[in-house]
């Protein structure tokens, strides 16, 4: 079994005997095609997928419009009132809105969730009016 991993070549020791000369070009060699393999592994793993992440987030971003439903990375849920260069005022009540750069927007709220919250709030609006 030994002498079976002794012929792959990332798990080959130092070379036995004297000669040193062809082989250690082969090492170097099986070094730097691990290295090259571990960036590449990394690159696709971890890099690449981030890329696209941020890309998908400047989108949306760039995307904001007066109407949207909005969740921000403090956790806050507002409607976009209006959207300015670096800003955007967002409606988290009746009486209130909140200034918030558009870094700050972590997700646009999609349509089910928006509907899925206006049924919510009119519930709550009801069983408010009901015990006045």
């Amino acid at each position: 079994m030994i002498n079976l991993l002794a012929h792959v070549p990332i798990l080959m020791g130092a070379p036995q005997g004297g000669a040193a000369g062809g082989s250690a070009s082969g090492q170097m060699m099986t070094t730097f095609v691990t290295f090259g393999l571990v960036i590449l592994i990394f690159y696709f793993l971890i890099i690449r997928p981030q890329n696209k992440k941020q890309k998908q987030t400047q989108k949306m971003i760039a995307a904001l419009k007066k109407g949207d439903k909005v969740a921000t990375i403090g956790g806050i849920r507002g409607t976009v009132t209006s959207v300015k260069e670096q800003t955007v005022v967002v409606k988290v009540d009746e009486n209130s809105k909140i200034e918030f750069s558009k870094n700050a927007v972590a997700s646009v709220l999609d349509k089910k969730q928006a509907k899925e919250e206006e049924v919510e709030d009119s519930e709550e609006t009801e069983t408010t009016d009901e015990k006045e």
